[in-house]
């Protein structure tokens, strides 16, 4: 019997045969493993996707620490997005009308975001009624999506201040503030958007809850 099995194996078409079946079997566990890895990828990203959405960890919860990968929309795109007012004070370094805004007397609790790009700017715990008819900070909330530059615009030389990631103007800062900081960030309430306090976790800043609470 091995005789025979020798012979037929020493035969050309056998060998061919049997190289065959064993190049198909290496497909076959190949393609096999493939499929594995693809599975476990699958419910992996599954399984990511279900702790991001879960109420423990709501999936815009670090939102604005996105900002490094997000890109400005272009000037049509921003056209369509805010109100002629937005568009003139951020994008074309415009002022609004004291007193005539939304945000001036405005002392519910909550943080001020970017219109354009939603970054953190400011807080309510920081504001102040400065008289001017526009809202009034001591200091940013973050300060590193604040950057300021100076302008000498109108015959002045004054501090500008801009957001880091949109670029949007948004007001000036004067050293005639209150205590602790003696700044005033005179900001414009076009260029900001009022988050309040109780919706901080749905829209996507619920890292800044936990400054309001216990204060009214």
């Amino acid at each position: 019997m091995k005789k025979l099995l020798a012979h037929a194996l020493a035969h050309p078409r056998a060998r061919s045969y049997l190289l065959g079946m064993r190049k198909l079997a290496l497909m076959a566990i190949v393609a096999s493993l493939a499929g594995l890895v693809s599975l476990f990828v699958q419910n992996a990203v599954i399984a990511t996707s279900v702790h991001a959405a879960s109420p423990h960890n709501p999936p815009h919860s670090k939102r604005w620490t996105t900002m490094d990968s997000w890109m400005k929309p272009s000037s049509a795109d921003l056209k369509k997005k805010l109100t002629p007012e937005q568009y003139r004070v951020t994008q074309e370094q415009g002022t609004e009308p004291p007193f005539r805004n939304a945000l001036w007397d405005n002392h519910a609790p909550g943080i001020y975001v970017d219109v354009v790009s939603g970054e953190p700017l400011f807080s309510s715990l920081d504001k102040f009624d400065s008289g001017t008819g526009w809202p009034s900070f001591t200091r940013p909330l973050e300060s590193s999506n604040i950057v300021e530059v100076t302008d000498k615009s109108h015959g002045m030389v004054r501090v500008e201040v801009r957001s880091k990631h949109a670029d949007s103007h948004l007001g000036h800062v004067f050293d005639d503030g209150p205590a602790p900081t003696r700044l005033r960030y005179c900001m414009n309430a076009a260029s900001m958007r009022f988050i309040p306090a109780g919706d901080l976790e749905k829209e996507g800043y619920g890292e800044y809850a936990k400054l309001f609470v216990g204060k009214s």
